[in-house]
């Protein structure tokens, strides 16, 4: 439930987020995964190309959502003192024609649908229910994907992937 200007979970300091570093070879599509002390490995399916030696980018996005929406709403029902006894996230991404999505501005063309179905376990109010549902939609992860996101790429250039 970190965001990258105010992260505590995933940085070594207060404030401070960790890289990400993926690296693989052009062979194929398995990707090595380091964020701070963790290992991690996405792949694509056999169907797609890839060994399928771990999920796959969307579902690694999915994750972190799921996840993210967990975590922000367990911390609230604990600061609130809520009987809330688990919590659990089903997502699934898919891409759909834009005219068949009514609320959306896109009305060309193709757009990606991510379905959140989140299970709250306990004995709750369904006022409580209500406030962990919009909680649900203020996760970190949750308003990045729903706002602006400005991405800066650059490249490096190394003449061999051993130099320096």
């Amino acid at each position: 439930m970190s965001e990258q200007s105010g992260s505590t979970s995933n940085s070594s300091r207060v404030g401070t987020p960790r890289s990400v570093v993926v690296y693989g070879d052009p062979e194929g599509f398995a990707q090595k995964i380091l964020i701070g002390p963790h290992r991690l490995v996405a792949d694509e399916p056999t169907e797609m190309g890839g060994t399928d030696e771990g999920p796959t980018p969307y579902d690694l996005l999915l994750a972190a959502l799921g996840t993210c929406t967990s975590m922000t709403t367990a911390l609230y029902a604990r600061r609130k003192s809520w009987a809330l006894e688990g919590v659990t996230t089903r997502l699934r991404h898919s891409r759909i024609h834009a005219i068949d999505c009514g609320e959306c501005e896109t009305k060309e063309g193709k757009i990606d649908r991510i379905e959140l179905n989140v299970e709250f376990a306990g004995q709750l109010t369904n006022e409580q229910r209500s406030k962990l549902l919009e909680i649900a939609r203020k996760c970190p992860i949750h308003r990045t994907l729903t706002s602006e996101v400005d991405i800066r790429m650059r490249a490096e250039w190394k003449r061999h992937a051993d130099s320096a």
